[in-house]
């Protein structure tokens, strides 16, 4: 079982998405769980809903998404540089830079969710992959500290925070 991370293995912005994990759960089962209910979902729903916007400037559903699909892209790459003691500082992202060029809406949301499935696949074959002693390892990115095993919590919360937002804002 990963622990859950110190607020000093993270920037205080991840609090939001940590704080969605349910306490001693288990977050690589919790991770495997989110998967099944955010295609349940998604799939749910009628196909009008995934180009959606419930006001301007807001993503789409099948923006959503590709944005849980390339942050876990991102943060998993954090993560394996951490593991193997890269300490080159890493850059932050501009999410809704990455959401603009994404073409999602172009894009089939069967499509969408397979490469989800696949990506979400391999993070979890990474962190059962790290040894214990793996997750208290540390690095910087984007100017604060951030652990391991503070990434794989915040991926998990990201994703429910994210379809906590599908549920209240877009149904």
């Amino acid at each position: 079982m990963i622990s859950r991370p110190l607020q000093t293995e993270y920037s205080p912005f991840f609090d939001t998405y940590i704080k969605l994990v349910p306490a001693g759960a288990d977050v690589l089962e919790c991770m495997e769980d989110n998967m099944m209910d955010t295609e349940e979902l998604i799939l749910s729903l009628p196909k009008k809903k995934h180009e959606y916007r419930y006001a301007e400037g807001k993503w789409t559903i099948k923006e959503i998404l590709q944005h849980l699909i390339d942050t876990e892209r991102i943060f998993c790459y954090r993560a394996l540089c951490f593991a193997r003691m890269d300490q080159t500082t890493l850059p932050g992202y501009d999410e809704n830079t990455y959401a603009s060029n994404s073409f999602a809406n172009n894009r089939d949301i069967d499509a969408l969710l397979d490469e989800f499935d696949q990506v979400r696949s391999g993070t979890l074959s990474l962190f059962k992959s790290f040894d214990k002693s793996t997750y208290d390892k540390t690095g910087i990115s984007n100017d604060n500290p951030l652990s391991v095993r503070a990434i794989v919590h915040i991926l998990a919360g990201h994703e429910l925070h994210h379809m906590n937002i599908i549920r209240e804002r877009y149904l």
